[in-house]
């Protein structure tokens, strides 16, 4: 069975989920976050099937995050380095990681503690809106078309029912 493609759906977040396909994605990502670089370190570490790593690899090659680098040559091997677009991805692994962290550890806590090397204090991720400071939180968050939005998606009549006249989502029952 064919995977549905996002990549060009007018959303971000969609755009994301194409390129991480699923949790192995993550998992390799965050892998290469916590120093692992070769395929035998990353099959190690995560039990993952070499044809699966090997997918999931070309998959972050392909989309920017992670370039190959020949470390080897007879044979030839290679090791997975971040790019800038895959460095800038820390922060979503970090706000995953504070999700679970606060959702999903068991009564022992946080299986991985994050320290912040600037300060020397151990931190946690938090989303904070990018002029005032203040932490985005849904219920004081609105959303609107931004420039990039396909302009023909507005004539669809399923497209403009959730947003108004200002390109703002319709009001919700209860807000």
């Amino acid at each position: 069975m064919r995977r549905t493609s996002f990549d060009n759906w007018p959303c971000s977040i969609a755009r994301t989920v194409d390129i991480l396909g699923d949790g192995w994605t993550l998992l390799v990502l965050r892998e290469v976050f916590y120093g692992e670089s070769r395929f035998d370190g990353f099959i190690a570490s995560l039990g993952i099937a070499r044809n699966t790593l090997t997918d999931r690899l070309r998959r972050l090659e392909d989309a920017g995050l992670l370039h190959r680098r020949a470390y080897r040559t007879d044979p030839v091997r290679h090791e997975y380095l971040l790019t800038d677009k895959g460095r800038d991805f820390f922060g979503v692994l970090a706000a995953i990681n504070a999700w679970g962290d606060r959702w999903l550890a068991d009564d022992s806590g946080a299986p991985v503690v994050m320290r912040h090397t600037a300060c020397d204090h151990d931190t946690h991720a938090q989303v904070v809106c990018s002029a005032c400071g203040e932490p985005l939180r849904h219920e004081d968050v609105d959303v609107r078309t931004g420039p990039g939005y396909p302009v023909r998606l507005l004539d669809d009549p399923a497209v403009r029912a959730r947003f108004d006249r200002n390109g703002r989502p319709e009001a919700t029952a209860g807000r």
